[in-house]
């Protein structure tokens, strides 16, 4: 690299610096901060505005135009999942399957915790996002308080739920089809390497926890402002509010798609639609021409921050992919990328904290971009895909910048940076056995 190209790394560098302090301060929001980072990473690195010739690489066409369509595919999974949760509880299965944990858990404590982190992850499998969050958790954590679990450990086991339930959420997975080019098959073959451990060591965590709390406070009164939007799904027609009982067997419709992608290979929209027909039939609710038409808008509206959020993605993607900006990026990334099983666990277990705060490992902020520059410098799309998928762990549950972690703190009147200090060694832990069960597969 000459003189001149150092000077525009280190220009780079220090942009990409600047705007995750910025992003880690709340000074500025991530789906402002990620396209003005693309753009400022294209001028240093000297991308043109404009060309009159058509297959030349600009800001405005390679960037902007194209950039804010790259992560299509994962953006019309994003609002299918979405769809297909808010019809999960508008015909009162989500309720449903929280009531019926609650009856088998009876009044043990440890058992109601367990059993509605079981029951939570099964939802969030199939729809994810602050609405569905604010849903389950405004049934969960006033039964888990009232039989005295104690408030942080009924954030932790919503917020475990949660990674767990992101990581079989196929509606998730159409992101790493579009960043890293991978198939869905790919995708589900290594899911239980990042799913399994983090499982194990969540239950381990909210038995040590419910352990050491000892008992919570049994009076507790439901907050007056419960967050707004999460509780849009319980109108109308069947709403999921208990006036029609939901048959048991349809009760497995949150695990449709998942057994759809891992056993029959099905891509991921098509199995969402069959999970939402699936759910129709067995529930069969009245109006359901009506359900389906208004979950899709309600669910839209849960997912519009997120669908932001991967459109900025996508520009920034084809920013750092970019020849000019690929060109003085890939030499710093080269360095330091691991090359063996030891120091490919090693790496991405020490920086897994960089998940959080919308850091360079978080797939929902900068990750992405740093996955397709470790692709180019010779890392194999699967084990890019793994590390991130494995490390976004750490950041679905500790993570302080998450909507959920904040409306759950608040909720419970837990302190957030609390979870956060509490959950992140439990959660190195979980990234460290999936790193290494991972890295002897992959290499």
């Amino acid at each position: 690299m000459t003189s001149l190209m150092w000077f525009q790394a280190i220009a780079i560098l220090v942009i990409f610096l600047i705007f995750i302090g910025l992003m880690m301060t709340r000074k500025l929001p991530t789906i402002l901060a990620l396209p003005a980072m693309a753009i400022l990473f294209a001028l240093i690195a000297g991308v043109p505005w404009m060309s009159s010739d058509p297959e030349a690489t600009t800001i405005a066409k390679t960037v902007l135009a194209a950039g804010s369509m790259r992560l299509s595919g994962a953006i019309a999974g994003l609002i299918f999942g979405a769809w297909f949760g808010q019809i999960l509880n508008k015909v009162g299965i989500t309720k449903s399957i929280i009531r019926k944990a609650a009856e088998l858990a009876g009044d043990k404590p440890m058992m109601i915790a367990i059993l509605f982190f079981v029951t939570a992850s099964i939802i969030f499998s199939a729809a994810g996002g602050l609405g569905m969050v604010i849903l389950v958790g405004t049934i969960v954590i006033p039964i888990m308080l009232t039989a005295g679990i104690s408030q942080f450990v009924a954030s932790i086991v919503v917020l475990s739920s949660v990674g767990v339930g992101a990581l079989f959420n196929v509606s998730n997975w159409a992101v790493y089809v579009d960043v890293l080019g991978l198939t869905v098959d790919q995708i589900a073959d290594y899911t239980l390497v990042a799913a399994l451990p983090l499982i194990f060591i969540s239950l381990a965590m909210i038995v040590f926890y419910i352990k050491k709390d000892g008992k919570g406070r049994k009076s507790w009164s439901m907050p007056t402002n419960t967050g707004g939007d999460g509780g849009n799904g319980s109108s109308g027609p069947n709403g999921g509010n208990g006036a029609k009982k939901v048959p048991a067997i349809a009760l497995i419709s949150p695990i449709v798609p998942v057994i759809l992608v891992f056993a029959f290979k099905i891509d991921i929209v098509p199995a969402v639609i069959i999970g939402a027909l699936v759910t129709i039939i067995l529930t069969w609710p009245k109006r359901p021409i009506h359900i389906l038409s208004s979950a899709l808008v309600e669910g839209i509206q849960d997912i519009a921050g997120a669908l932001a959020l991967m459109i900025g993605i996508g520009i920034l993607l084809n920013s750092v992919m970019a020849p000019q900006v690929a060109a003085l990026i890939s030499p710093l990334i080269e360095s330091v990328l691991p090359s063996s099983p030891w120091t490919y666990v090693i790496f991405f277990t020490l920086l897994s904290p960089l998940a959080i705060y919308r850091g360079p490992l978080n797939v929902w902020g900068l990750g992405s971009g740093i996955a397709a520059l470790f692709v180019t410098a010779g890392m194999t799309p699967v084990a890019a895909m793994l590390a991130l998928r494995v490390v976004s762990n750490v950041q679905a549950v500790s993570d302080p910048t998450n909507s959920h972690n904040v409306w759950v703190a608040d909720f419970t009147k837990s302190d957030i940076n609390e979870i956060l200090k509490k959950t992140l060694p439990w959660m190195m832990v979980a990234v460290l056995i999936s790193m290494i069960a991972g890295a002897f597969m992959i290499f």
